[in-house]
């Protein structure tokens, strides 16, 4: 991949991140994580995969650059 290619799915990451957290954040505002614990681990694993996923895209980026 291309440091653009890399920064591309960085950027696409980083969206999943932020709409994932603003979920969770309603998640949790409303107290759902008690009623819904399933869900709310789904959606805490997909936000750990996303940011798993833009740390290795990350560093395959900056390894290519030096």
């Amino acid at each position: 991949m291309t440091v653009d290619d890399h920064q591309r799915v960085i950027d696409e990451l980083q969206s999943v991140i932020n709409d994932t957290q603003h979920t969770l954040d309603r998640f949790e505002a409303a107290c759902m994580e008690d009623e819904l614990p399933e869900d709310y681990d789904r959606l805490l694993a997909i936000l750990d995969n996303a940011v798993t996923q833009q740390k290795a895209h990350t560093l395959a980026m900056l390894s290519s650059v030096t």
